[in-house]
């Protein structure tokens, strides 16, 4: 299901292992946490960005297997993910800027928005004050900035070095929310 934009409920079924300590206190208790261990934080190539384990069932009679004193129960829940779409429009804020590039967080993760990809202008990077800067149009992108992206780069969870989302804002009505204001009121003739 659906919750909005690139979060969403996704209904898992899993096994959870009980061990011996942890017998003499509230199932419910033991259960989330060891759900919020194992799920929480992580990034999964089905799954997306796991933010919360939510609304779980499980049952209260487990299995106990030869030579582990553990017992096992079978759970169900919920769990509420980012999942990265190719070409979902979003914005987000640029949480940092580098020579190559601004990092730009949507969600949980934080996107990497190409010096090449920032505009329709050559960008410029001035370490001592943090921003790309427009040649032709003297426009500024600092840190704290919102904009407007698309996904045009998805690659998480596959075992690579890194999870990687790669957005650009180098289409109309894309960028810094002020830039297409600005081009908007332009083009009504304001």
């Amino acid at each position: 299901m659906k919750v909005s934009g690139l979060f969403k409920l996704l209904v898992v079924e899993d096994t959870v292992r009980i061990p011996p300590p942890m017998f003499g206190k509230p199932f419910e208790n033991v259960v989330k946490g060891l759900l919020a261990e194992k799920y929480e934080g992580t990034v999964h190539e089905d799954l997306g960005y796991v933010i919360a384990v939510l609304n779980y069932k499980f049952n209260p009679v487990g299995k106990l297997m030869p030579g582990d004193g553990g017992s096992y129960h079978q759970v169900t829940f919920e769990l509420l993910t980012f999942v990265p779409e190719l070409q979902e429009v979003l914005e987000g804020e640029v949480v940092e800027i580098e020579d190559f590039g601004a990092f730009v967080r949507i969600g949980p993760v934080d996107s990497l928005l190409h010096v090449s990809q920032v505009a329709d202008d050559y960008m410029s990077f001035d370490g001592s004050q943090g921003t790309l800067s427009g040649r032709e149009t003297g426009r500024v992108l600092r840190k704290g900035d919102v904009v407007r992206v698309r996904i045009v780069a998805v690659s998480i969870g596959k075992g690579t070095v890194g999870d990687k989302v790669g957005v650009t804002a180098r289409q109309p009505f894309l960028g810094k929310i002020e830039w297409i204001e600005e081009d908007l009121k332009k083009a009504a003739g304001k």
